[in-house]
């Protein structure tokens, strides 16, 4: 079944003081690219994540952007003195200009880089945290895969009844492809019979008949008309598949254009155009759905 490239997960969750926020969205790309955006004493995980999420996404733009809240003691920063210490002695060395007063704010110093760190967790710490947001991280996925394959499914109806649309057109197109040559054959025979009543000559049937025979051979569609509908049939064949068909659907649909692209030089009637351009029409309906297909 298709699935999108396009969804959304989010998890909340609580455990031991310290609350987990995940959120996770995915957009179309072309091949799989993630932005993953962890708080301070998590970026050791960020490994971890990347796995997860290529685990069960083959394609998209995924945004992963964690926040904690962590109401215990233990979430204080701790001062590196030695860095404040330097900091102040810097400061305290600099002669300001005459006549002007200077005041030390520590808030401002302790936000200068080095001062204020981050606690160092244990190991234990560290493998609860690492346990928590797999399992976050685990039901985000869960819930964006949801997302993506209900919206697959969508994409999918939307792609068959272009291809039923293509169909139609090509029975038409298919149908209508004899009565040109005959047409050509009437229009041909009259115009000859005109020119050689004029000129009082005679013309031999052969000829003529060779000369509508190289016109038949010439806008002979009948090669194209099955390579399109096999196309088409493995299109549909793919929005049925398990596998991710996105690329190839693509190529699928730029496969069918190539055809139809063909038929459209070759016949040289206004009733096949306008059907062609109704096939191209629902072609680069397709060609901009499977955007969509992971």
């Amino acid at each position: 079944m298709l699935s999108s490239m396009t969804g959304y997960g989010s998890v909340e969750r609580a455990d031991g003081g310290v609350t987990y926020s995940l959120e996770i969205r995915s957009l179309n790309n072309r091949y799989f690219k993630a932005s993953i955006k962890l708080p301070d004493g998590f970026w050791h995980l960020e490994s971890e994540v990347d796995k997860l999420l290529r685990a069960q996404l083959r394609r998209g733009s995924v945004s992963y952007s964690l926040r904690i809240r962590n109401q215990n003691a233990t979430a204080g920063y701790d001062i590196n003195t030695a860095a404040l210490e330097r900091y102040l002695r810097g400061i305290c060395a600099a002669q300001p200009p005459e006549g002007v007063t200077a005041t030390v704010d520590l808030a401002v110093v302790a936000s200068l880089p080095g001062v204020c760190q981050p606690p160092e967790p244990d190991d234990a710490t560290r493998e609860e945290r690492q346990r928590t947001v797999r399992d976050i991280t685990a039901e985000a996925v869960k819930k964006l895969v949801a997302m993506r394959e209900a919206e697959g499914r969508a994409l999918r109806d939307d792609l068959l009844a272009h291809c039923s649309e293509i169909e139609h057109n090509i029975a038409a197109i298919q149908e209508r492809a004899p009565a040109v040559v005959e047409e050509y054959h009437e229009r041909l025979t009259t115009r000859v019979q005109e020119l050689v009543a004029k000129a009082k000559l005679e013309l031999e049937k052969d000829s003529l008949a060779r000369e509508v025979a190289i016109y038949a051979d010439r806008c002979d569609i009948s090669e194209e008309v099955v390579r399109l509908r096999c196309h088409l049939e493995q299109f549909g064949l793919l929005c049925d598949s398990d596998e991710h068909a996105g690329r190839r659907l693509d190529f699928m649909a730029q496969e069918m254009l190539r055809e139809v692209n063909t038929i459209g030089s070759k016949s040289n009637d206004a009733e096949i155009a306008s059907r062609v351009i109704a096939v191209k029409t629902f072609i680069d309906r397709l060609k901009e759905q499977v955007q969509n297909v992971e």
